[in-house]
């Protein structure tokens, strides 16, 4: 089968996500009085392949959802920002799946997720989509569908030579026969402590937290840290890139658009400083509106955001 074309693909999870506006986030026994409550698509796979999507790159998603009457809408959401949907396999026995999700008045949140049939993505799911595997020029992976068809997908894209991006959402063990096949690992601090056990993460101590991810085969490992930017380590060294202070109201979607964006950079053949740049100004911009995939900046959105702040 002849490849078919594309910047980026997407293995990934495609949820609907259930979003309640509260004062705090709730602890355990407690119940609390919402201020609001909306329903829009969401998924970590789809999250990302949408932020792509709106950035410019050409994107297809490979995925699987259920049954149930949320299913048009996933499909209206990509056709909007002209996310390919070709490869995303529908599931009559099986409910879609879906993310809890609270976030308080300071835009923190909390989320909880019923995977559904993100599950049942499977090798033969991607052996369908092989001409689209085939003809990205990026992959992005993260852990919301089962394991083995991440590592599966991995190894695909290292036979063709196709960069390999991993989120590693939900944190899980991650196995030597994934790692040897990931490029780029982007993970927020909260999930390199755990994959790490580390205690902290910085500037100062990241090189000595990811050594154990390069020595497994990753080149580069990007720590993102908010409103305070990210730390690239690669090699022995650690690369600090700035952030962008904005207003934030909701972070639900941040750690989403900048892998999403830096997918999008990279396939222009930008550097992984000025990608991871452009990065770190799509996330800032999608945490001052509300929701996951709507709250995603344009490209012209991120480069009058760059301008702004960093006039040529």
């Amino acid at each position: 089968m002849a490849s078919t074309s594309c910047d980026v693909v997407v293995i990934g999870s495609c949820n609907m996500d259930m979003t309640v506006k509260c004062k705090d986030l709730p602890i355990p026994g407690q119940t609390m009085m919402g201020d609001g409550f909306v329903t829009n698509a969401g998924g970590k796979g789809a999250n990302q392949a949408v932020a792509a999507a709106k950035l410019g790159a050409q994107t297809q998603i490979v995925a699987r959802v259920g049954n149930g009457m949320f299913v048009p809408r996933f499909f209206e959401s990509y056709d909007k920002v002209n996310l390919g949907h070709d490869f995303v396999v529908r599931d009559p026995e099986t409910p879609s799946g879906t993310a809890l999700i609270f976030v308080d008045t300071e835009g923190e949140n909390m989320i909880v997720v019923a995977p559904g049939a993100n599950m049942k993505l499977s090798s033969s799911d991607l052996d369908a989509a092989k001409s689209v595997i085939e003809g990205a020029k990026v992959m992005i992976l993260q852990l919301e569908v089962p394991l083995e068809t991440v590592i599966y997908a991995a190894k695909m894209a290292k036979q063709n030579g196709t960069k390999v991006i991993l989120n590693p959402a939900p944190v899980r063990t991650l196995p030597p026969e994934l790692l040897e096949n990931v490029d780029i690992i982007v993970a927020n601090e909260v999930e390199v402590m755990l994959i790490s056990g580390a205690k902290d993460v910085d500037t100062s101590t990241a090189a000595v937290v990811c050594r154990p991810l390069l020595q497994a085969g990753v080149e580069h490992v990007i720590t993102t840290l908010g409103k305070d930017g990210a730390v690239i380590v690669s090699g022995g060294n650690a690369t600090k890139v700035r952030g962008f202070k904005v207003d934030a109201i909701d972070t639900t979607s941040a750690g989403d658009t900048f892998v999403g964006a830096l997918a999008c950079a990279l396939t222009e053949g930008v550097a992984l400083e000025d990608a991871t740049h452009f990065a770190n100004a799509a996330a800032a911009l999608s945490a001052t509106k509300v929701g996951a995939q709507q709250s995603m900046p344009t490209r012209t959105e991120v480069d009058e955001m760059l301008a702004r702040k960093f006039p040529a």
